[in-house]
């Protein structure tokens, strides 16, 4: 029990007159007070309740020495965990209603769709009763001969060469929506059969596209671009700039460019010497500003120099771009520096979607490992394709696309599905 005090006059009085020690005489306290006093105070337990959930993860608060727990017996709590999982996050109602637009995937035959359908919702593959139609006629000496011989009635498909060439045909054939696209074909050094590519691919998609393509020399310093098909015209990108006003309708724009049998049309560089540097990056701009009315793709022969105000203008506008590189050592090297050269000037997207065009008939092909230089060409751009040697090239006149070899017509024809390919598909005007 606790022992309390008071002050009183000239001592202290106890409160229930009781005071461990001697110094209690009767009622009153006699003598001195002693220089120390010792008193004991009880206090109450302090009670502390620990909540479940506490004790449930609490750890006790003992010393562990070593050799301790051994042979004691460990006892362990589970707690299990309960991952809260979020609610699954509905797509926005444009998205929906944008699928439910350009899909019919999950509605059953004859429902209405909730918003307006567009017209390229009425395909034939909806709209035309299955059993009767016919499938195409099989392509492939195999598949011909049995189609033929049971009347019809079996009909095993296409052959793997036929698939491939059309599975090729589709690439090439890519939509695109939106605008034109310009892809320019450069490098840092004549001689190496730049036009030529720019005709065979060119060529390649004009066979197949059911587009317009057009290839434009915008060479400063006198292209041979048209002297790669028959001149139909003695016109070139200068009588385009001069009568840009007058030229309201593509009739208007074809009667200044030659077209070829595979309908790729040309339109020539200034052949007069004198006025070749006239050629600028304004005059560039009325031409492809002209050719994007009436075009889906518009190729650009470049010339050699890369820092002349026409190049500037052509990669601004360039959707790809095709380098091209001959099989030497110097070749190799200089279109490697015209990739260096684009990503230093802020050009790095197109070196990383470009296509490099190899062609294997320059001079010293076969002295050099073209192996190797495909793998340093594969480091830094999307696509490399070889193109062969052709005797039809080699001559440097007029290209006749139906009369080149083979395998040359394949290297143009997967050229120009590589260029495709890295082509976008829609894009804002």
């Amino acid at each position: 029990m606790a022992t309390k005090t008071r002050k009183t006059g000239d001592g202290a009085e106890p409160a229930d007159r009781h005071v461990t020690g001697d110094l209690v005489s009767g009622d009153r306290v006699s003598g001195e007070l002693p220089t120390s006093l010792t008193i004991d105070v009880t206090l109450p337990e302090e009670i502390h309740s620990t909540p479940d959930e506490e004790r449930a993860v609490s750890i006790d608060d003992e010393t562990l020495r070593a050799g301790s727990i051994l042979g004691r017996q460990i006892s362990t709590t589970s707690i299990n965990l309960i991952p809260v999982m979020p609610d699954p996050v509905e797509p926005a109602p444009s998205d929906r209603e944008a699928d439910e637009k350009h899909s019919r995937r999950n509605r059953l035959r004859g429902d209405v769709s909730s918003t307006p359908e567009s017209a390229a919702m009425l395909t034939a593959d909806r709209l035309l009763e299955q059993h009767g139609r016919k499938r195409p006629r099989p392509e492939g000496l195999w598949q011909e001969l049995v189609y033929s011989s049971t009347f019809h009635l079996i009909n095993l498909g296409d052959s793997k060469r036929v698939k491939a060439r059309k599975e090729l045909d589709a690439r090439i054939s890519k939509r695109l929506d939106g605008g034109t696209r310009f892809v320019p074909v450069l490098t840092r050094k004549g001689g190496v059969g730049k036009t030529t590519i720019t005709t065979l691919l060119g060529m390649a998609m004009s066979d197949v596209r059911e587009d317009r393509v057009i290839a434009i020399d915008a060479n400063p310093d006198r292209g041979t671009l048209a002297e790669r098909v028959s001149k139909q015209t003695r016109s070139t990108v200068r009588d385009v700039v001069t009568k840009a006003a007058s030229i309201t309708t593509f009739s208007d724009f074809a009667n200044l460019v030659s077209r070829d049998e595979t309908r790729l049309d040309i339109l020539a560089s200034d052949t007069d010497p004198l006025l070749s540097d006239a050629f600028d990056e304004d005059d560039y701009n009325v031409v492809a500003d002209l050719a994007a009315r009436f075009y889906s793709i518009v190729l650009t022969d470049c010339g050699t120099g890369i820092v002349h105000s026409v190049m500037r203008a052509t990669l601004q506008r360039a959707d790809s771009v095709v380098i091209v590189s001959g099989g030497s050592v110097d070749e190799a090297r200089l279109a490697s520096e015209t990739l260096t050269w684009l990503e230093a000037n802020g050009y790095g997207a197109l070196v990383r979607n470009a296509v490099v065009a190899l062609n294997t008939a320059t001079q010293g092909t076969n002295l050099v490992k073209i192996d190797e230089i495909e793998a340093h060409f594969r480091s830094r751009v999307r696509e490399i394709i070889r193109i062969p040697y052709d005797p039809l090239l080699a001559a440097g006149s007029v290209i006749d696309y139906s009369r080149l070899q083979p395998l040359t017509r394949a290297s143009a024809r997967e050229l120009a599905a590589l260029v495709a390919d890295g082509l976008p598909s829609t894009r804002d005007e």
